[in-house]
Protein backbone atom coordinates (compact mmCIF):
# COMPACT_ATOMS: atom_id res chain seq x y z
CA UNK A 1 0.00 0.00 0.00
CA UNK A 2 1.24 3.47 -0.84
CA UNK A 3 2.40 5.64 2.05
CA UNK A 4 0.81 8.65 0.37
CA UNK A 5 -2.54 7.13 -0.55
CA UNK A 6 -4.50 10.17 0.70
CA UNK A 7 -2.23 12.96 -0.49
CA UNK A 8 -1.68 11.57 -3.96
CA UNK A 9 -5.11 12.95 -4.90
CA UNK A 10 -3.58 16.44 -4.68
CA UNK A 11 0.02 15.67 -5.72
CA UNK A 12 -0.24 13.36 -8.74
CA UNK A 13 -1.27 13.94 -12.35
CA UNK A 14 -1.32 16.82 -14.81
CA UNK A 15 -4.72 17.92 -13.52
CA UNK A 16 -3.14 18.58 -10.10
CA UNK A 17 -0.54 21.07 -11.35
CA UNK A 18 -2.31 23.96 -9.56
CA UNK A 19 -2.32 21.94 -6.32
CA UNK A 20 1.41 21.27 -6.65
CA UNK A 21 2.02 24.97 -7.33
CA UNK A 22 0.46 25.80 -3.96
CA UNK A 23 2.55 23.11 -2.26
CA UNK A 24 5.69 24.46 -3.93
CA UNK A 25 4.92 27.80 -2.27
CA UNK A 26 5.29 26.10 1.14
CA UNK A 27 8.57 24.41 0.26
CA UNK A 28 7.76 21.22 -1.67
CA UNK A 29 10.26 20.14 -4.34
CA UNK A 30 9.70 17.66 -7.20
CA UNK A 31 10.84 14.69 -5.13
CA UNK A 32 8.50 15.60 -2.25
CA UNK A 33 5.27 14.95 -4.15
CA UNK A 34 5.56 11.18 -3.68
CA UNK A 35 6.23 11.41 0.07
CA UNK A 36 3.48 11.02 2.68
CA UNK A 37 2.18 14.34 3.97
CA UNK A 38 2.04 14.27 7.77
CA UNK A 39 0.24 17.00 9.66
CA UNK A 40 1.61 18.32 12.92
CA UNK A 41 -1.37 19.67 14.83
CA UNK A 42 -0.12 21.55 17.82
CA UNK A 43 -1.64 23.57 20.60
CA UNK A 44 1.30 25.93 21.01
CA UNK A 45 0.29 29.30 22.37
CA UNK A 46 1.39 31.81 24.93
CA UNK A 47 -2.19 32.14 26.16
CA UNK A 48 -1.86 29.20 28.57
CA UNK A 49 1.21 28.08 30.55
CA UNK A 50 0.58 24.40 29.76
CA UNK A 51 1.07 24.95 26.02
CA UNK A 52 4.07 27.28 25.98
CA UNK A 53 6.68 24.55 25.47
CA UNK A 54 4.94 22.89 22.54
CA UNK A 55 6.53 24.98 19.78
CA UNK A 56 9.97 23.46 20.38
CA UNK A 57 8.51 19.95 20.38
CA UNK A 58 6.60 20.66 17.16
CA UNK A 59 9.75 21.90 15.44
CA UNK A 60 11.66 18.79 16.53
CA UNK A 61 8.81 16.61 15.28
CA UNK A 62 8.88 18.47 11.97
CA UNK A 63 12.60 17.76 11.55
CA UNK A 64 12.11 14.10 12.53
CA UNK A 65 9.26 13.54 10.06
CA UNK A 66 11.34 15.11 7.31
CA UNK A 67 14.35 12.93 8.24
CA UNK A 68 12.12 9.83 8.13
CA UNK A 69 11.04 10.62 4.56
CA UNK A 70 7.75 12.41 5.15
CA UNK A 71 6.59 15.92 4.31
CA UNK A 72 5.54 17.60 7.56
CA UNK A 73 2.86 20.29 7.46
CA UNK A 74 2.47 22.19 10.71
CA UNK A 75 -0.74 23.86 11.83
CA UNK A 76 -2.10 25.19 15.09
CA UNK A 77 -5.22 24.64 17.13
CA UNK A 78 -6.97 26.93 19.59
CA UNK A 79 -6.89 26.42 23.34
CA UNK A 80 -8.76 27.70 26.38
CA UNK A 81 -7.49 27.69 29.94
CA UNK A 82 -9.97 26.94 32.70
CA UNK A 83 -7.56 28.56 35.13
CA UNK A 84 -7.82 31.86 33.28
CA UNK A 85 -11.48 31.76 32.25
CA UNK A 86 -12.78 30.35 35.55
CA UNK A 87 -15.59 32.40 37.05
CA UNK A 88 -16.09 34.43 33.89
CA UNK A 89 -18.23 34.24 30.78
CA UNK A 90 -15.22 32.54 29.17
CA UNK A 91 -16.12 29.27 30.94
CA UNK A 92 -18.96 28.87 28.43
CA UNK A 93 -16.26 28.13 25.85
CA UNK A 94 -14.07 25.77 27.84
CA UNK A 95 -15.66 22.37 27.24
CA UNK A 96 -16.94 23.23 23.76
CA UNK A 97 -13.35 24.10 22.79
CA UNK A 98 -12.58 20.36 22.72
CA UNK A 99 -14.98 19.95 19.81
CA UNK A 100 -13.61 23.05 18.08
CA UNK A 101 -10.07 21.64 18.41
CA UNK A 102 -11.22 18.26 17.06
CA UNK A 103 -13.00 19.96 14.18
CA UNK A 104 -9.95 22.06 13.32
CA UNK A 105 -7.62 19.05 13.24
CA UNK A 106 -10.07 16.96 11.23
CA UNK A 107 -10.73 19.84 8.84
CA UNK A 108 -7.04 20.51 8.18
CA UNK A 109 -6.10 16.83 7.78
CA UNK A 110 -9.05 15.86 5.62
CA UNK A 111 -9.27 19.11 3.68
CA UNK A 112 -5.57 19.01 2.84
CA UNK A 113 -5.54 15.24 2.12
CA UNK A 114 -2.92 14.41 4.75
CA UNK A 115 -1.66 10.86 5.05
CA UNK A 116 -1.17 11.00 8.81
CA UNK A 117 -1.08 13.34 11.79
CA UNK A 118 0.98 13.90 14.89
CA UNK A 119 -1.04 15.91 17.41
CA UNK A 120 0.80 17.67 20.22
CA UNK A 121 -1.20 18.90 23.18
CA UNK A 122 -0.45 20.17 26.64
CA UNK A 123 -3.75 20.67 28.44
CA UNK A 124 -7.04 19.02 29.29
CA UNK A 125 -8.73 20.65 26.31
CA UNK A 126 -6.41 20.08 23.36
CA UNK A 127 -5.41 16.53 24.29
CA UNK A 128 -9.02 15.22 24.36
CA UNK A 129 -9.82 17.39 21.32
CA UNK A 130 -6.96 15.75 19.44
CA UNK A 131 -8.15 12.27 20.47
CA UNK A 132 -11.66 13.05 19.24
CA UNK A 133 -10.22 14.07 15.86
CA UNK A 134 -8.00 10.98 15.70
CA UNK A 135 -11.00 8.76 16.42
CA UNK A 136 -12.98 10.34 13.58
CA UNK A 137 -10.29 10.19 10.89
CA UNK A 138 -9.07 7.13 9.03
CA UNK A 139 -5.38 8.03 8.94
CA UNK A 140 -2.38 6.95 11.03
CA UNK A 141 -2.12 9.21 14.06
CA UNK A 142 -0.12 9.78 17.21
CA UNK A 143 -1.05 11.97 20.17
CA UNK A 144 2.00 13.40 21.88
CA UNK A 145 1.30 14.90 25.30
CA UNK A 146 3.50 17.59 26.76
CA UNK A 147 3.07 19.04 30.22
CA UNK A 148 5.00 21.80 31.92
CA UNK A 149 6.20 21.35 35.48
CA UNK A 150 8.84 22.79 37.74
CA UNK A 151 11.06 19.97 36.43
CA UNK A 152 10.68 21.12 32.80
CA UNK A 153 8.66 19.60 29.98
CA UNK A 154 7.29 16.10 30.61
CA UNK A 155 6.26 14.17 27.50
CA UNK A 156 4.57 10.95 26.45
CA UNK A 157 2.87 9.48 23.40
CA UNK A 158 -0.27 7.45 22.72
Amino acid sequence: MSENRKSQVVTQGVQRSPNRAMLRAVGFRDEDFTKPIVGIANGYSTITPCNMGIDGLAKRAEASIRAAGGMPQMFGTITISDGISMGTEGMKYSLVSRDVIADSIETACTGQSMDGVLAIGGCDKNMPGAMIAIARMNIPAILFMAAQSSLGTITGAI
